[in-house]
């Protein structure tokens, strides 16, 4: 971001001239007479009102003292923070309900952008974060920018803090280099893929997921949600052969968590390369939904375990059980509450809990 400014004041040169006026005691009329220009004149030089020239600077230098390049850089800086002022109270005028639409605090506080106290500055600030000339463009980009997106009833509710997750998302995975999407390889990486569910350390996984993916063409890359934004897992192919897939950890438990990793995996390897999934956004099409959903379901405990699966009560069962297919017992007891064999009350201490490290200190 460029630095802070001010919208509500700007200095004229003629504010450094006055300045020096008063340490030589001299009158606005003496300066007249030393630069050869009539009062009226030196009254607009110090109002800012006359611009200075080249010419005009050269005789300062020779006045006042410092160069003529200082001088003609202090006109240059003013007239751009004129310009920038001028900029903002239009950003402010045309742009300003742009604000209300966005979670501006929660981006201030993620240091996404800068505390600005000028609504225009403020609205400056948003559309330099979305990389968009103007709130229209925004909107287009992001609120606009999928049919599955349109679709959604929850979506329409807060589409600001869904765009400001999205973008924040595209700027992480910028950071991600992958090589180009290898379909075959990545579903035979998916044994290896769910072995990584026994790792309850998201600094041991995590980044071993986010290599894995990388090597067949998925940037993943997991980011917390502002409020008003209820996703939980994003979809989306940012190049033919580079797929864009989000975590937000919104539910914070590793069964959550790893369900709709595989889910949006299988909106890759199932779906068109032309739509976009949000999920807890009532998905575009409840087929493809459904679809995503069976393949994460089977990815995780395979089909061949089902009957076996369906007799679990006890912990020491859920555990054994969850060694043998492979797989952290917390996702065994997400999968046994989902189906209804399992009170949600039951055996939670199994699942593992997440919390964003800026929200509790160092944990993961």
């Amino acid at each position: 971001m460029t630095e802070p400014r001010s919208s509500a004041w700007v200095s004229p040169p003629g504010d450094t001239i006055e300045d020096l006026l008063e340490e030589r005691c001299w009158s606005k009329k003496e300066l007249a007479t030393r630069l050869g220009c009539t009062p009226k004149h030196v009254s607009e030089l110090l109002k800012g009102q006359a611009p200075i020239h080249a010419e005009q600077a050269e005789q300062l230098a020779r006045v006042l003292g410092s160069t003529t390049e200082f001088w003609l850089a202090r006109e240059v800086q003013y007239r751009a923070a004129l310009r920038r002022r001028d900029a903002a109270e239009h950003l402010a005028a045309t742009e300003g309900a742009l604000l209300q639409e966005l979670p501006l605090r929660w981006m201030v506080q993620e240091g996404l952008v800068p505390d600005r106290q000028h609504p225009g500055d403020a609205v400056d600030a948003a559309l330099r974060f979305f990389g968009v000339s103007s709130g229209a463009a925004l909107r287009a980009t992001y609120y606009d920018g999928g049919v599955a997106f349109r679709s959604s009833a929850r979506f329409g509710r807060a589409p600001g803090a869904v765009a400001t997750w999205l973008r924040r998302a595209e700027l992480a995975a910028h950071g991600v280099r992958t090589a180009p999407f290898d379909e075959a390889g990545l579903r035979a990486r998916l044994t290896g893929l769910r072995a990584l569910t026994t790792e309850p350390h998201p600094d041991v996984f995590m980044p071993a997921l986010t290599e894995a993916c990388a090597a067949h063409g998925v940037a993943v890359v997991f980011v917390p949600a502002p409020p008003g934004c209820p996703a939980s897992g994003c979809t989306r192919w940012m190049a033919p052969d580079r797929a864009l897939l989000v975590l937000s950890l919104r539910h914070r438990t590793n069964n959550h968590l790893w369900f709709t990793f595989f889910h949006e995996v299988g909106h890759l390897l199932l779906h068109s390369k032309k739509a976009a999934f949000l999920e807890g956004l009532d998905g575009l099409d409840p087929a493809l939904e459904a679809e995503a959903d069976a393949f994460a379901r089977h990815q995780l405990i395979p089909a061949a375990f089902d009957a076996e699966l369906a007799g679990l009560r006890s912990a020491a069962a859920v555990q054994a059980f969850a060694a043998k297919v492979g797989v952290h017992p917390g996702i065994v007891v997400g999968r046994l509450q989902h189906d209804g064999r399992l009170p949600q009350t039951h055996l939670n201490k199994l699942k593992v809990r997440y919390t964003w490290s800026r929200e509790a200190g160092d944990e993961g």
